[in-house]
């Protein structure tokens, strides 16, 4: 585990808000020095806690408006490479989690419309070892904005 302090954890929160925020920015909110905050923030990416910065989509105004989660079971002992290659395959795929327990995994999809996500579901289908799908479509999502780590809890 890596040792982070309450100064990363807001560097980390004001990041997750903004991954274009300047260090000038991030040092006046959390009352370091520009330099400090650049120190931190690589050291950060050093140890591997941050592991990229990304930009958020509107993907309905893409054309990308419907959102689906498919669980998927697969037969009896297909390995994991082969669940996650056998999704990720399809560009409408956006993510893949293995999961323990039935079902085998659940898959994160975007597309056009309702036929789009019916092709995209009888290609899963037809992978040899897919046994079985159940498609959950997406109404609405929340995100967390941040994230912090839950604190060690003090006794008194």
């Amino acid at each position: 585990m890596i040792d982070v302090d309450d100064l990363d954890h807001q560097l980390l929160r004001l990041l997750r808000e903004d991954g274009r925020r300047t260090f000038s920015d991030m040092a006046a909110q959390v009352g370091l020095s520009v330099a400090a905050v650049k120190r931190r923030v690589d050291r950060l990416q050093e140890v591997g806690v941050i592991t990229g910065f990304t930009v958020q989509i509107d993907h309905a105004k893409l054309g990308w408006g419907i959102e689906a989660f498919t669980e998927v079971r697969y037969a009896g002992a297909t390995p994991v490479s082969e669940i996650v290659r056998t999704a990720t395959g399809l560009p409408e795929v956006q993510a893949v989690f293995t999961i323990a327990g039935d079902p085998d995994a659940l898959i994160h999809v975007r597309v056009r419309d309702i036929d789009h996500l019916q092709q995209v579901i009888d290609s899963l289908r037809r992978t040899g070892s897919v046994t079985g799908t159940k498609t959950l479509m997406v109404l609405g999502s929340w995100t967390r904005d941040g994230w912090d780590a839950p604190r060690t809890l003090r006794r008194p």
